[in-house]
């Protein structure tokens, strides 16, 4: 049996011993708590569907834990919109917060396994990136994950993906993704 406390993600190894040097020698960084490294990673599921079944949040929250390996949280209405026909604490989807060695383990899954199932990839887009080094992308199927069983699956989800990170700039997260072989289009 593979004992945890041993256990380092293939990724969290890579950062330590290959990246973290590369990026203090890129951006020449004086201290070694400059360098920029992954903060935590947010997987959010909108389900429209949910305001005529509410089964389908528990479904997509159950799913969602399988992809992310913990609970995932049912996310709910803060206010009311007649025309949506949402009401107050209705719930609408479902996220999770991954940090640590699940966070690592995450990415490691999403690049080199759903990323390459997705249907015409021909990269993520370069320019994804909100001013203060995060990183957001969508997915229009929650299936390229294979933790999915597609047999069982009613309805196929998307999901949000932000990547946070400690970089300053954009330039500094997207040299931080790029060392991880996230497969940027442009």
């Amino acid at each position: 049996m593979l004992d945890a406390s041993k256990y380092t993600p293939r990724l969290k190894a890579l950062f330590r011993e290959t990246i973290k040097p590369a990026l203090k020698e890129e951006f020449a960084y004086k201290n070694d708590m400059q360098i920029p490294r992954l903060d935590k990673i947010v997987l959010n599921m909108g389900i429209g569907e949910a305001v005529k079944d509410t089964k389908k949040v528990k479904q997509g929250a159950e799913e969602l834990s399988l992809i992310a390996g913990q609970k995932a949280v049912i996310t709910k209405a803060k206010n009311s919109i007649a025309g949506f026909r949402v009401r107050e604490e209705m719930p609408l989807g479902a996220k999770v917060t991954l940090r640590g060695d699940r966070m690592y383990e995450f990415l490691d899954r999403l690049i080199n396994i759903a990323l390459p199932r997705v249907r015409d990839f021909r990269g993520v887009k370069g320019t994804a990136f909100d001013g203060y080094g995060n990183y957001a992308m969508g997915l229009k199927e929650h299936i390229v994950f294979p933790e999915i069983n597609f047999d069982k699956v009613d309805e196929v989800l998307g999901m949000d993906i932000i990547i946070c990170t400690t970089a300053k700039t954009d330039a500094e997260a997207k040299s931080l993704l790029k060392h991880f072989n996230m497969p940027f289009s442009s």
